[in-house]
């Protein structure tokens, strides 16, 4: 989308050339300052217009590059998601098998957890 500055200076501008060199041509030194000088205004609004739309731009393209950075991301936590589901899957038939094959030392592994838990939770300082 083209600023409203860029077609307003275009059009000063244009003018002041017009202007200036109709000044020019006649002889008229006032006719041809004030046509340079709204030729510099048109050039100055011009350019502002232009910084505007580059400004405009950048910020689009800040937030697009927001918006796909915000997709990965959740694209990302995903699969993170299923990956610790399939991992904790795993993990439960692993330990499951292991106190399957040894319950004896899985009950007394769990007494010493148990037991080291209640000590630092009731320990006192």
């Amino acid at each position: 989308m083209v600023d409203t500055d860029r077609i307003v200076g275009g059009a000063k501008e244009a003018a002041g050339k017009v202007q200036s060199a109709a000044g020019d041509f006649v002889g008229s030194n006032r006719d041809s300052v004030e046509g340079r000088f709204r030729d510099a205004q048109g050039q100055a609004q011009n350019v502002y217009g232009q910084a505007k739309d580059k400004a405009r731009d950048i910020a689009d393209q800040a937030s697009d590059y927001a918006s796909d950075a915000s997709a990965r991301a959740r694209d990302v936590a995903g699969d993170v998601y299923e990956r610790g589901g399939s991992y904790l899957r795993d993990g439960r038939e692993a330990v499951g098998a292991r106190v399957e094959e040894n319950p004896l030392v899985a009950l007394l592994i769990a007494g010493a957890v148990g037991y080291g838990l209640a000590l630092l939770i009731h320990s006192r300082r």
